[in-house]
């Protein structure tokens, strides 16, 4: 693959003009993300190299048909992403779309994707409602959500002495639902809650939102936000001489964010993430690869990763099934396949859409221990799959009573 005429491929996908013509000969995913806004580092044009590295690494056809991968910028506008989602599925004969951070967005799409019978598999999307309340027989929800990362930061936390916790949270749904998971984990451990503050995505200045977090009493300062949002943060709370007296947790810090921060900021933090570059041979081959492809010669994270290795087992649903075109069978086929790749390793897809592999908890390394740009993160711990996400009885997803 070239990164020229993946680019092409995205430019004409957001140009609405190429591929309807043989959308019926073809297998068609749309990966539907960020890519000029607070997220586009962390998912945008990563993402769109993993499913294309999927589709060359599974040899480009499934259910008898080339496989093709167009791609588009949400904005982070919900109104934008549905309007993508319903143009692709009733113009352009996509049968799949990957993807989709910000939560508001992934519901909507999640939601068309059931009324149009076609898939919808969320990688950077983190609601833990996609598999709860709001799940369908057409989800599949990859990577993480926002029940794993909340309650277990927020237990890990307190069982080390941190038990009185403010939050700093976007006020939409992903930060609402990852607060209120941290803080459910952190009373149930014993710990306090001492209040909370919302914010809106992109913000610039978090002076005010840091100073009543100063003021709380709190020793644990929660970030329930995601991508820029988290590094610009807690960079301003760094300044501000916050990190002397408070710890501060960022629920959703993610790999490419530690860069910006800088280890001399972020060392010691700890993190959950389900994957890791360096965890073994397989995820340093396809690192490696990776970054090979992306102009900016980033490392993946575990979104992008997520979108690979959810693609892979997508065809080999499609495979099984014969044809991409019932996407409610397909997601039968998916949830029945055990999952497989050299990301995640083996792991499988409950009845409410939620897939299954361990939780690492990793630890930022300090500048001193890193021998390269991309040499971050130690394991410091490994958690079940069964123990990370919330147990199915508890979820109330319609399909668990099935």
């Amino acid at each position: 693959m070239k990164v020229a005429s993946l680019l092409a491929t995205c430019i004409c996908s957001l140009a609405l003009g190429c591929g309807s013509a043989d959308a019926q000969e073809r297998v068609k995913l749309g990966v539907l993300n960020d890519q000029s806004g607070a997220f586009a580092s962390y998912q945008g044009i990563g993402s769109v190299i993993a499913a294309q590295m999927a589709v060359e690494d599974y040899g480009g056809k499934a259910g008898g048909k080339q496989v093709e991968v167009v791609s588009a910028d949400h904005q982070n506008k919900t109104d934008a992403g549905v309007n993508i989602a319903r143009r692709w599925y009733e113009n352009e004969g996509v049968d799949a779309i990957f993807d989709v951070p910000n939560s508001a967005i992934a519901l909507a799409v999640a939601g068309m994707s059931a009324e149009k019978n076609k898939v919808f598999v969320g990688s950077g999307a983190g609601t833990a409602l996609l598999t709860g309340e709001k799940c369908t027989p057409n989800t599949v929800h990859w990577t993480y959500d926002t029940y794993a990362y909340g309650r277990g930061l927020g237990k890990a936390v307190v069982e080390q002495g941190g038990k009185k916790w403010f939050f700093i949270t976007a006020d939409y749904a992903f930060g609402h639902d990852l607060e209120k998971q941290a803080a459910e984990a952190v009373k149930a451990s014993g710990g306090q809650v001492l209040g909370a503050v919302r914010h809106a995505l992109g913000t610039a200045d978090f002076a005010s939102f840091l100073l009543q977090a100063q003021a709380s009493g709190a020793d644990i300062i929660g970030i329930a936000n995601a991508g820029d949002d988290t590094i610009t943060s807690m960079k301003q709370a760094a300044e501000f001489g916050l990190t002397r007296d408070h710890k501060l947790v960022g629920l959703i810090l993610g790999m490419n964010g530690i860069p910006s921060l800088g280890l001399q900021f972020a060392q010691g933090a700890q993190i959950m993430n389900p994957f890791y570059w360096d965890l073994n041979d397989g995820t340093r081959s396809f690192a490696k690869r990776f970054s090979e492809h992306i102009p900016s010669k980033a490392y993946p994270n575990d979104m992008q990763a997520g979108v690979y290795a959810s693609v892979i087992h997508y065809l080999k649903a499609v495979d099984k099934v014969g044809s991409a075109k019932d996407g409610k069978a397909v997601v039968a086929a998916m949830k029945e396949l055990p999952t497989d790749d050299p990301l995640f390793g083996k792991g499988f897809i409950r009845r409410d859409g939620r897939k299954i592999h361990p939780l690492y908890l990793l630890q930022v390394k300090s500048p001193d221990q890193s021998k390269s740009s991309w040499d971050l993160l130690k394991v410091v711990g490994t958690i079940k799959g069964e123990d990370a996400f919330r147990p199915e009885s508890e979820g109330n997803c319609p399909l668990s009573k099935q």
